[in-house]
């Protein structure tokens, strides 16, 4: 691995392990599961794999209806919050591993649905992470992705202030370069969703640990959004607090 692979690596254990608790409560987190279910198909046939599954939300979903679900993060905070998830509901179809994205710890072909949510923005190598996932699904397999997709007018902007949010963030991609990454993945029957995750500033900064100094430069930032829409998040005053709303896209393919 490189030196910038691993401190990238490093900053996302870093990240999410402080925001394991947090991450879970968080509304907005929880929006939006049953699109994704919907637009998989899944069966009880199915043996699910959740890259960068976090503390379980997905997989827990996914496990209602599969045969098996595998969920896979690099922060073992996240999967000790999956597995209290699982507990809590009370399933037996799951299993869970400390691992990374790229490459997959898998053989070609292992599972019939592979899913990942609100990921790729903190790949460095999207296209690389895709192929993993494409590799790893067996042929006829779907696979699911869902992350934000901001306009590109509003890419950098929106861009800018999550990495100032989250540190962990490398890159959301416009809904343009999304249509162009997968037109050119060999995945068939494509198809796209849209919802919006609504979120208040103080409480997502509550959730948040961006680096010392840098939650005043946050909330400037949306303060001069409000009327503006610079940064692609419908910015907007209610009462005394400040609410945006993240785009994003639900993109389903089946390998071939």
């Amino acid at each position: 691995m490189t030196q910038a692979n691993q401190s990238h690596h490093d900053t996302i254990v870093d990240q999410f392990s402080r925001q394991a608790i947090p991450f879970t409560q968080l509304p907005g987190h929880l929006d939006a599961i049953e699109m994704l279910i919907a637009m998989s198909g899944v069966t009880n046939k199915d043996h699910v794999l959740d890259v960068a599954c976090g503390p379980g939300l997905v997989a827990c979903e996914f496990a209602k209806t599969a045969q098996h679900v595998t969920g896979i993060d690099l922060t073992q905070a996240m999967i000790d919050q999956a597995r209290l998830h699982q507990q809590e509901l009370g399933l037996t179809n799951l299993s869970w591993q400390v691992g990374t994205a790229l490459p997959l710890p898998y053989t070609d072909n292992s599972f019939s649905i592979v899913v990942t949510r609100y990921s790729f923005h903190h790949f460095l190598d999207p296209q690389a992470a895709l192929d993993e996932m494409i590799r790893v699904c067996q042929p006829g397999g779907r696979i699911m992705i869902a992350d934000a997709a901001p306009p590109k007018e509003n890419v950098d902007a929106y861009n800018r202030l999550e990495k100032l949010r989250d540190p962990s963030h490398t890159r959301a991609l416009a809904l343009e370069e999304w249509q162009q990454l997968l037109g050119q993945s060999g995945l068939k029957d494509l198809k796209r969703g849209h919802y919006t995750v609504e979120m208040e500033l103080e409480k997502q900064l509550q959730a948040s640990f961006p680096n010392p100094g840098d939650e005043q430069k946050i909330r400037a930032l949306f303060r001069d959004d409000i009327g503006e829409n610079q940064l692609g998040m419908n910015t907007r005053q209610v009462g005394n607090e400040i609410h945006f709303s993240y785009p994003i896209a639900i993109f389903a393919g089946c390998k071939a």
